[in-house]
């Protein structure tokens, strides 16, 4: 209507790490989420790998998530991922996180938003089960915003993982630098969803 401002959709394009130990289901957590596919014959794949998600995030912002695993450079999140049926990939996660933080940060100088995923609680036995205290507790003491228990093969807890890593990167984005076609602030109709951690493998 004559006199009322059009409704303006932005876009932006955010890029996602997700690393882990060979063998975790990087490549199964990416598939799943980006195409809503999963297959037991992927290759191990060394290196980097591409992949894009467009997220319709609300009626004004259009968002992109652009996931890679191993390229750190400009990421603001990150998924870090161990197979529940293989204590030794958990051992491995200080040392991802670790290496995350030491190789990426916030504009303001802290560390990116990293949520742990459980990933294969679809084959996990009585004796691979992680505790929920432990887990809260190890988060906390990692620093990685929440925990979930994933399978990509079941899609349990992907996209609610995805969620949860995209409300706290948009909480960020306000310290971001703007882009040359990116002026003026974004307005959001949702309010971030608080970070939980998700245990329940259904």
């Amino acid at each position: 209507m004559a006199g009322e401002p059009a409704e303006e959709r932005r876009e932006h394009l955010f890029k996602v790490l997700v690393i882990g130990e060979l063998g975790v289901g990087k490549t199964s957590i990416i598939k799943r989420y980006v195409h809503q596919l999963f297959s037991q014959h992927y290759r191990a794949t060394i290196g980097v790998d591409f992949a894009l998600k467009v997220i319709n995030w609300d009626n004004q912002t259009l968002r992109f998530g652009n996931m890679t695993r191993v390229y750190y450079k400009e990421a603001v999140g990150a998924f870090v991922v161990f197979d529940v049926t293989r204590g030794s990939t958990f051992e491995a996660i200080t040392k991802w996180k670790s290496d995350l933080d030491n190789k990426v940060h916030l504009p303001g100088g802290g560390p990116i938003p990293a949520i742990l995923l459980a990933n294969k609680c679809d084959q996990k036995r009585e004796n691979s089960t992680q505790n929920p205290t432990y887990m809260d507790h190890f988060c906390k003491e990692h620093g990685f915003v929440a925990w979930f228990e994933t399978s990509a093969k079941d899609n349990v807890n992907i996209d609610e993982a995805a969620r949860c890593l995209v409300d706290n990167i948009l909480a960020n984005s306000k310290n971001f630098p703007v882009e040359e076609n990116d002026v003026g602030n974004v307005q959001l109709d949702q309010e971030p969803l608080q970070a939980e951690s998700k245990s329940q493998c259904c």
